[in-house]
């Protein structure tokens, strides 16, 4: 399995709380950031018993979802519903983001 894996659990660690206070303004956004961010390692984790084809698409289904839940972050902090993600958020999140791309995108 990816080792980016256990990244992206720490992730939705970190983002949980931030969920939370997302979710008493604006339930649907909360849970479609809960949705896409829990798609990461699951889709990681599939996608790693797989081969060709199906293990790049799981790859790459979890490459938008990091993208998405991102956005999501961005779009609650542009409503004020939280306070803007951390340096270090961003960090792992764009640690995340950048080896799917490479995984997905290999040359």
């Amino acid at each position: 399995m990816l080792r980016i894996h256990d990244v992206s659990v720490q992730l939705v660690r970190e983002v949980a709380p931030m969920a939370k206070k997302i979710e008493r303004q604006d339930r649907d956004l909360a849970r479609q950031l809960r949705r896409a961010l829990s798609s990461v390692p699951l889709n990681v984790a599939e996608g790693s018993d797989q081969r060709g084809k199906r293990r790049g698409s799981h790859y790459s289904i979890a490459l938008g979802s990091a993208r998405e839940a991102w956005s999501a972050l961005l779009t609650a902090t542009a409503w004020g519903y939280v306070e803007g993600p951390s340096l270090e958020l961003k960090a792992r999140f764009d640690h995340v983001v950048g080896t799917l791309y490479r995984v997905v995108h290999v040359r």
